[in-house]
């Protein structure tokens, strides 16, 4: 009987290596990314940034990359990939594409099946030496998508599915540290590197702060750059402190206009601003992906660069949330609300009836470009359906273009987004392929269609005051009020006519204006109601649904940025958090405010956009 247990035993280890190899290598860690772009948008989502062929319809270059194999034999592989328009049609997908080792392409076609994230098998691989080149290969510039990629020894070694096991996993496989690298003490971490952010990091910079700024993309202005490309909104120069918003002569972009040229948007003067203020420094390409609390405080943000992975932790006194998502309160627990408020809360006369989780949506923009000369589309179908009744018979969209009112834009991001490019593609395949009379457009082609996506809307934080419609149409300041919000509450809706063609999948939205004073922002709106050392400044301030239609336009904005700066160094010289400001140091941001930050004497290079108004504060 002993004999027979140790023979089973010798046979079992013999069946079953005990220490299969493997290798897991992360798509957005690619070394050379060919044209393949970096999507860091649903990280939070889906567990990871990701590789995506942004080509319009055209096939991208390769993407490739140099690794160390942990020992030669065969391998079996999985790639981790997703069937973007699996929503709207069962069956295969158009972002197709196939991995390629030392050169030679695995012959499983990736990225078209299933209606998930999820481990793709493609097959097997003999490794005859350790060092080796992968290859990413697009197959149809339709925005194939590949996030990992696994090999291992051991076959059927699948990797987890689920976040929570999927991340265990990659920390081990990759050997992440537990415990990420210091990147030192500052006054005051703005994180977020829009309009916002980056006013909010000049402002307590030029007064002695030493700031740090963190950025999830490679490139600053986040609405306003050129990977979103809208124009800056609002007007400075106006309201109780007229300093408020000089800055932005300094960075902001000196032409107007939504999806136009990407030089419009200036990303190197922005670039060049925070560059050489000394008491910044910028973390391009790292998004917040935790805090650390101290009681109702935060003690620290994590965050982690969205390409190599590398974890850093920032610590500071004081935190401002410009992320627009609220995604720096949310994580510490701040009170927030999403959605709109019914019309009895707050006695709002545009409100619902009813409280609903309805938000303004996200923008997709694109322009086409007249090649002179004919150009050809490839046919696209993938359940959405264009016809002559419906079709959008345009050249390019711009703000309208909006998707995902109807949808969580925080859960659901990834697929607003998705939506987005769908109809653009979709739509233009029609107008190129099946339109009878479509002259005008035989000699053009998609010259750039945004993969980030704009939004308006999501998480607003809770202050010691929530700005609504009332404040803004009596108009009586409150005695904090600060920036001037100018434009008209504009507030989005989906478009009936789209409505009628599309019911539940609108892509097009109408805004309403109602007109409103300048208004001065109470400073209570601007700092978190019951985190202690949290400032906010963005589309993410304390606000009413209603109220964030006026709010949310960028000069607007930057001008909250400068406000939170200032009181921040306001917080250090006194050693005080963000509400004692209001209740013992008012006078002094008053008189910061007074002043401004900004250079002096520089013209008003901010003319366009600036919306209409019905004249000074009463």
């Amino acid at each position: 009987m002993k004999t027979c247990t140790i023979l089973s035993l010798f046979l079992l280890l013999c069946a079953k290596p005990l220490f299969a190899a493997e290798l897991f290598v992360e798509t957005e860690n690619f070394a050379h990314k060919g044209g393949w772009v970096v999507d860091q948008q649903f990280m939070d989502l889906m567990g990871s940034p990701y590789l995506m062929a942004h080509g319009l319809g055209e096939p991208v270059a390769a993407a490739s990359t140099h690794v160390a194999f942990p020992e030669t034999g065969t391998y079996y592989v999985y790639v981790r990939t997703f069937n973007w328009t699996s929503p709207w049609k069962n069956g295969e997908g158009p972002g197709k594409f196939k991995l390629s080792v030392n050169g030679k392409e695995l012959p499983a076609v990736l990225g078209h099946k299933g209606s998930e994230w999820m481990w793709q098998e493609a097959g097997k691989v003999s490794i005859s030496q350790t060092n080796v080149v992968l290859g990413l290969h697009d197959l149809t510039g339709f925005n194939g998508r590949c996030d990992a990629i696994y090999f291992t020894t051991q076959a059927g070694a699948q990797p987890p599915s689920s976040l929570q096991e999927l991340e265990a996993f990659r920390r081990k496989a990759l050997h992440r540290p537990d415990n990420p690298q210091q990147a030192g003490t500052y006054d005051l971490v703005v994180v977020g590197g829009g309009i916002a952010g980056m006013s909010a990091a000049l402002s307590a910079a030029r007064l002695g702060c030493k700031v740090a700024l963190i950025n999830d993309r490679p490139v600053l202005g986040g609405n306003n750059s050129s990977e979103i490309r809208v124009h800056l909104g609002g007007r400075i120069e106006t309201g109780l402190y007229k300093e408020l918003g000089n800055l932005q002569k300094e960075f902001g972009p000196e032409k107007g206009g939504n999806a136009q040229p990407a030089d419009y948007y200036e990303d190197n003067k922005k670039a060049e601003i925070i560059a050489k203020e000394k008491n910044i420094t910028l973390f391009l390409n790292y998004r917040a992906i935790g805090v650390e609390m101290n009681g109702q405080s935060i003690h620290a943000v994590v965050a982690g660069h969205i390409e190599n992975g590398t974890e850093q932790i920032f610590h500071a006194p004081l935190f401002s949330d410009c992320t627009g998502d609220g995604a720096i309160g949310y994580l510490a627990g701040a009170d927030y609300r999403t959605g709109r408020e019914g019309r009895d809360e707050f006695g709002e006369s545009t409100a619902p009836e009813k409280a609903d989780k309805m938000t303004m949506g996200a923008s997709v923009q694109w322009y086409s470009v007249d090649e002179g000369k004919a150009s050809a589309f490839p046919h696209f179908s993938y359940g959405v359906t264009f016809h002559e009744q419906n079709a959008e018979k345009v050249m390019m969209g711009e703000w309208t273009w909006e998707t995902g009112m109807n949808y969580d834009p925080i859960k659901d991001f990834e697929r607003i987004r998705d939506y987005g490019l769908l109809v653009v593609y979709s739509n233009w395949s029609y107008l190129k392929n099946q339109m009878k009379e479509n002259r005008q457009y035989r000699n053009r082609k998609l010259g750039w269609v945004a993969y980030v996506a704009g939004k308006r809307e999501s998480r607003r934080l809770m202050g010691d005051y929530i700005l609504k419609e009332d404040d803004l149409t009596r108009p009586v300041a409150h005695e904090d009020g600060t920036a001037a919000t100018t434009w008209t509450i504009d507030l989005h809706y989906p478009d009936p006519q789209n409505t009628a063609n599309f019911p539940g999948e609108e892509f097009k939205s109408i805004a309403k204006h109602n007109p409103i004073y300048p208004y001065p922002i109470p400073y209570r709106c601007l700092y978190s109601r019951n985190i202690n050392n949290l400032f906010m400044a963005g589309r993410n301030i304390s606000v009413t649904h209603v109220a964030l239609g006026t709010v949310r336009v960028m000069r607007t904005t930057g001008m909250m940025g400068e406000v939170v700066g200032m009181a921040a160094s306001v917080c250090k010289k006194h050693g005080v958090n963000p509400r004692a400001v209001y209740l013992y140091h008012l006078e002094e941001l008053k008189a910061l405010m007074q002043e401004g930050v900004g250079a002096k004497g520089l013209p008003n290079n901010q003319k366009y956009n600036e919306g209409g108004t019905l004249g000074e504060i009463p």
